[in-house]
């Protein structure tokens, strides 16, 4: 089965409401007080929607900071999947009976 790719909360941020709203990245930099770097790094995967930004982007889009952690998370946790896959599948289950 093929995998789907792992889409970055800053691809959901650019095509789920920077675009329809027609909102640049110096405009949100702008509106919600944070550098303009801090956008563009976002939008191009290359950093994190950390818990300040995420507060922000709910206050300005009027939507839960949840939201946005829960979609970095998301990518967070299918990123170390990925890379750790086969050390992971060596890990042995517990077992409660097995003493």
């Amino acid at each position: 089965m093929e995998r789907l790719p792992n889409i970055h909360p800053g691809e959901i941020l650019k095509e789920e409401f920077l675009v329809p709203l027609n909102i640049t990245a110096y405009r949100l930099s702008k509106d919600i007080g944070i550098p303009q770097t801090r956008v563009s790094e976002i939008l191009k995967g290359n950093r994190r929607i950390t818990a300040d930004t995420a507060l922000r982007l709910s206050y300005y889009f009027g939507n839960s900071p949840k939201f946005w952690l829960g979609l970095q998370d998301d990518y967070d946790l299918e990123e170390e999947k990925a890379n750790k896959q086969h050390e992971l599948e060596s890990i042995k289950r517990f077992e409660k009976n097995a003493a």
